[in-house]
């Protein structure tokens, strides 16, 4: 099967209020697919079921072609093939980067090697430091490391980057693509839409318990259909155009300025300007 994950008509509820809300969804083996969604809108609910971490009410669902919660004799041998990066974890804080990293190592049948592991997520100059003593964005690290250090097929990531500056961020990113290089297929959810767009092969905007759309980031919500703002310099003064053709109204433009149009930018709607319609829409 192409299939990493399949979800057919999932449901869950919360002393009556409803979390999820019918999701299908469909992940290929070895793509990024990211979540993206507001702050309830169900996006944990449905990667904890997925984790095998949470019931559900109703629906199917396959991860490796197992279900989650019924796995029975297989659950070691499952969860030996997943890694899970949560939102925020609690362990032994007087273990150093190093102890720790290796001691979870041992829980897997075909780990990484820890000490590259190590140095994979930017630890190298903190792996003798004591867990407690790590900043957020470096325990954030470590967080990371523990999900790849047993070599998984799937890696949940859950808003893995919160805490991490800028060059972290895309010594990040440079991680992920690296783990997708091998074959590995991640789940993502985040809150930071230009991490989605670098990322992800596909995205899924969910909201009220219910996915909105699933595409591309280039294509969800019509992007790429959306019309160009068109702006340049004339008279001393900005000028713009909304256009459905940006090729033919360059070639134009360029024409009366004798091909350089000066200050001349092009533009379509970002990814967080079509997310951000979408989520208003669902409301």
């Amino acid at each position: 099967m192409n299939h990493a994950i399949k979800v057919r008509g999932l449901k869950k509820s919360y002393d009556g209020k409803i979390a999820v809300n019918g999701i299908d969804l469909e992940v290929l083996k070895g793509e990024i697919f990211a979540i993206l969604g507001p702050n309830g809108a169900g996006k944990t609910t449905t990667v904890e079921i997925l984790e095998g971490y949470r019931d559900r009410d109703s629906g199917d669902v396959a991860v490796l072609e197992l279900d989650p919660e019924h796995l029975g004799s297989q659950s070691s041998s499952w969860r030996n093939r997943i890694g899970i990066v949560l939102q925020s974890t609690s362990d032994a804080g007087d273990l150093s980067v190093s102890e720790t990293i290796h001691h979870f190592s041992h829980y897997y049948t075909n780990p990484k090697n820890p000490d590259d592991v190590i140095t994979l997520v930017g630890l190298d100059e903190k792996r003798d430091d004591r867990v407690h003593n790590l900043s957020g964005g470096q325990r954030r690290r470590l967080d990371v490391a523990l999900g790849i250090v047993g070599s998984p097929e799937i890696l949940f990531l859950d808003e893995p980057t919160t805490g991490f500056d800028p060059e972290a961020r895309r010594a990040f990113w440079g991680l992920i693509r690296t783990l997708k290089s091998e074959g590995t297929t991640i789940l993502l959810t985040t809150h930071y839409l230009d991490e989605a767009e670098e990322l992800a092969d596909r995205v899924a905007v969910i909201n009220h318990g219910k996915i909105i759309e699933i595409a591309t980031p280039a294509t969800l919500g019509g992007r790429h259909l959306s019309k160009a703002t068109i702006t340049w310099k004339e008279n001393e003064r900005m000028q713009s155009k909304i256009s459905a053709n940006p090729t033919f109204d360059i070639q134009e433009l360029s024409k009366t300025f004798n091909g350089d149009i000066p200050e001349l930018t092009v533009t379509r709607p970002t990814l967080e300007d079509i997310y951000i319609t979408m989520i208003g829409a669902s409301k």
